[in-house]
């Protein structure tokens, strides 16, 4: 791949320090597969967010330590409710309806997945143990890369194709107490673990590459196939876009 997309990855924010951050592994893994990460600070501004997009060939919406507000579909915080960061809240809808308009693909990992949903409507279940019967342990521990419980793969997805060996499940590493409950628009399931708690998402529209994975595929991109496959693809993607809207201009 000789052009090297430019693929924007929103940050997080500690409330103690006042400081913007990332893990160093979702940038690390998208220059190993022929990326340029770049940064989103949160600062949920709307010129800002569209004159940044305006440079960037795609989006990955990363993990965070905090929950998405309830407030978004009309629920009040469940007792279990994590914390609340308004700023990355506002600030990762205000780049997913940029990224929409605009075409650009997007990658949400675990929170980015759940953002993803949010913000075509959909909803969440706010606390696993509480809401699902007999739920698997979604909440692994150290070490965080080890895959830990199974899911079941849509036939067909691109999930299935980045694994790469015409298997529909595998294993994979679980760090979360929140899921998908509602779909969002134009969204469908296409991983679930075995309690039935959707571990993966695709858009419905063929010509939109647009994909959520509840796991963390960072942590495990170096040896895991699926992990590895899945950046690979993403990253194609975003440069495939670059050269058709060369083409078409």
């Amino acid at each position: 791949m000789a052009y090297r997309p430019k693929i924007g990855i929103t940050m997080r924010l500690e409330n103690e320090t006042n400081r913007f951050y990332l893990g160093r592994h979702y940038s690390e893994a998208i220059e190993a597969v022929g990326g340029t990460p770049v940064h989103i600070a949160l600062i949920p501004k709307q010129e800002f967010i569209a004159d940044l997009l305006a440079t960037l060939d795609g989006i990955l919406l990363p993990g965070s330590a905090s929950d998405v507000d309830p407030a978004y579909w009309n629920e009040d915080p469940h007792p279990k409710l994590g914390r609340v960061v308004p700023e990355k809240d506002q600030t990762d809808m205000m780049v997913l309806a940029e990224a929409e308009k605009r075409g650009l693909p997007v990658f949400g990992i675990c929170f980015g997945m759940q953002s993803l949903n949010v913000s075509r409507g959909g909803s969440l279940i706010q606390d696993i143990e509480s809401d699902v019967e007999e739920p698997v342990q979604h909440q692994q521990g150290i070490p965080r890369d080890r895959n830990s419980h199974s899911i079941k793969i849509a036939s067909g997805s691109i999930i299935e194709k980045a694994l790469g060996v015409g298997s529909i499940t595998t294993k994979v590493n679980s760090h979360h107490h929140q899921a998908i409950r509602n779909l969002g628009k134009n969204l469908r399931s296409v991983a679930w673990a075995n309690d039935g708690v959707i571990e993966g998402v695709e858009d419905t529209r063929g010509d939109r590459f647009v994909v959520g994975v509840q796991w963390h595929p960072e942590l495990s991109w170096v040896w895991d196939p699926l992990s590895s496959g899945l950046f690979k693809l993403f990253t194609e993607a975003c440069a495939q876009r670059v050269l058709k809207v060369s083409s078409a201009a």
